[in-house]
This record gives structure tokens, C-alpha cells and sequence, in this order.
């Protein structure tokens, strides 16, 4: 894996084994920040939250096309270490800051460092992660009011939205789904949809 733009554009991130860590794949992630560059332009001064971070590559992908700062979220040792690694060999030292706790527990200790641009939310396929964090997101008002959240889940997996955001679209790559979600705009009366 390597970083795909930006100021550390072709720098290699380091090596892991085992299923523990699942990066979004280099063309998954080349697909998402044309995405993202699309629709902002550039992600320059961005504020990121990236939760089960895995490897960092997405955080650290944002840094080097130009976001301020990002917080990554991970409970795995593995992962923190890799994250670790990847942040100094990318030397993203002083604008890249690793919590070691689970997503859920962690989220209350962003509040301050946010609202934030750009959340990336990669959780194990299938164990029900996705509705309780993106509750806690719009509780803690971590995401900014033009931000995104780009939530991955396996291509049969299904879950329910907040009211108060919204799915703006859906993308298949391989075995995985990338949902793109923002701030609702609507006033239904619901409290949750599904997706």
C-alpha cells in the first residue's frame, strides 16, 4: 500500500499479517478521494476522524492532499502500531494523533478536538458498530455542518441512519460498501431510516 497523492504521494506504508486489519483497498481508496475532490474541491485545512483506523492509509491519505489535522481511533494493538509506523514514515507526526481505545468509548474525547470535515468509519463487517456510533456522532455534534462521513460495510450488510443525517449514495467495491453521509436536510418525523 502506498499513499496515492499529495505531498507523501508514493511513500510505502508498512507491511501487516493476519485478518485482523482490513485496508480499504488502494482502488477503493483512489475512487473515494476522487469522490471527496469532486464534490470539495480540495480537502485543504479539513479536520478527520477516523474510526478502526486499521492501517491509518485513509487519515493519512487526507493528510497529504491537505487536511489540518486527523484523531484515528483504534483498540487493536496491532493496528496502533501500524498506525504508529505509518504516521512517522509518512512524517505526519504533528498533525496526526492516535487514540488507543474502542470507537464508542473514544468518541467523547474528540469533542474537542472537532466538529470534524471528513469522518471515515471502516468497523468489522456485520456486527451491528455502524447505527450506535453514527448515534453518537450527531449526540456529540462531531461532524461539521458540510462534512461527510464515509461509512464502510460489507455489500449485504444493512443498518439504520439518525434522522439527522442522510445517505447521499452508495458505491460497491468488491465484497465492500462505501456509503456517503451528510447532514439531513429534510424534517421527516422519523428517528431512524434504514439503508
Amino acid at each position: 500500500m502506498r499513499i496515492i497523492s499529495g505531498s507523501a504521494r508514493g511513500r510505502k506504508l508498512a507491511e501487516f499479517e493476519g485478518s485482523g486489519i482490513r485496508p480499504t483497498s488502494d482502488r477503493a481508496r483512489e475512487a473515494i478521494f476522487s469522490i471527496l475532490i469532486s464534490r470539495y474541491g480540495s480537502l485543504q485545512n479539513m479536520r478527520v476522524l477516523d474510526l478502526f483506523a486499521g492501517s491509518g492509509a485513509m487519515s493519512l491519505e487526507a493528510l497529504s492532499r491537505g487536511a489540518k489535522n486527523a484523531v484515528l481511533i483504534d483498540s487493536s494493538p496491532q493496528a496502533a502500531r501500524l498506525v504508529s509506523d505509518n504516521i512517522a514514515r509518512c512524517k505526519m507526526e504533528s498533525r496526526a494523533e492516535l487514540i488507543k481505545q474502542p470507537a464508542l468509548s473514544a468518541l467523547p474525547l474528540t469533542a474537542s478536538k472537532g466538529p470534524f470535515d471528513l469522518i471515515f468509519m471502516d468497523p468489522p463487517y456485520n456486527l451491528g458498530h455502524i447505527p450506535p456510533i453514527l448515534k453518537q456522532i450527531t449526540a456529540l455534534q462531531l461532524l461539521q455542518q458540510n462534512g461527510i462521513i464515509l461509512a464502510e460495510s460489507a455489500v449485504d450488510e444493512e443498518f439504520e441512519l439518525p434522522i439527522s443525517l442522510e445517505l447521499i449514495e452508495t458505491r460497491s467495491y468488491g465484497s465492500s460498501k462505501v456509503h456517503l453521509i451528510c447532514n439531513q436536510t429534510s424534517n421527516d418525523d422519523e428517528t431512524v431510516r434504514p439503508v
